[in-house]
């Protein structure tokens, strides 16, 4: 299956998504790494090396687990993991989404570019169900994922420590069909 790279222009700049590529790597975990201060989007800790991040990389596949890079005219501005869940052959029909932008490029409608072409992409991956694991108190992401339908369908009660506080994780879900809109 071949996708096209969409183009579409947000608050005067030029943002594409595309697969992401090795050479996009480093700059997928410099957004990572840049999140983890703010201790709203991550559970990690301290910043991840490209190396330690080169498996989860391959474990992408453009047709079944796509990993998906908005950029613009500065570089990679935001990405979008979905990766398999659980690791067992019933689940493979539903993957974990994850999303990051730049923070030099958060509330420019990246997220949300991002999001509906991984919900577009989804039903030609085989994928039925999206799962995102998000802290409760990451309001942004809250909203974001409950505008593209997504409920809330568990709350993991102070799972988290950072700094010394406990925080809750909600698992947030929406189903899909695979029968392509109409």
């Amino acid at each position: 299956m071949h996708f096209q790279c969409i183009v579409v222009e947000f608050k005067t700049m030029n943002c594409w998504i595309r697969h992401a590529h090795s050479e996009d790597l480093p700059a997928i975990v410099a957004i990572y790494n840049a999140s983890i201060a703010g201790r709203q989007a991550t559970a990690d800790t301290e910043p991840v090396t490209v190396a330690a991040r080169t498996p989860w990389f391959s474990d992408h596949c453009p047709n079944r687990r796509p990993l998906l890079v908005a950029e613009d005219e500065r570089g990679i501005a935001g990405w979008l993991s979905l990766r398999s869940f659980y690791g067992r052959p019933a689940y493979h029909a539903t993957v974990e989404l994850g999303y990051y932008v730049a923070p030099d490029r958060q509330r420019r409608g990246i997220g949300r570019l991002l999001l509906t072409e991984a919900v577009a992409r989804a039903p030609g991956c085989s994928i039925r169900t999206l799962l995102a694991f998000v802290f409760a108190h990451n309001a942004p992401s809250v909203r974001l994922l409950t505008a593209f339908d997504f409920t809330p369908w568990g709350r993991l009660p102070a799972v988290a420590e950072l700094d010394g506080r406990e925080y809750d994780v909600l698992i947030m879900g929406r189903r899909l069909s695979l029968e392509p809109p109409q």
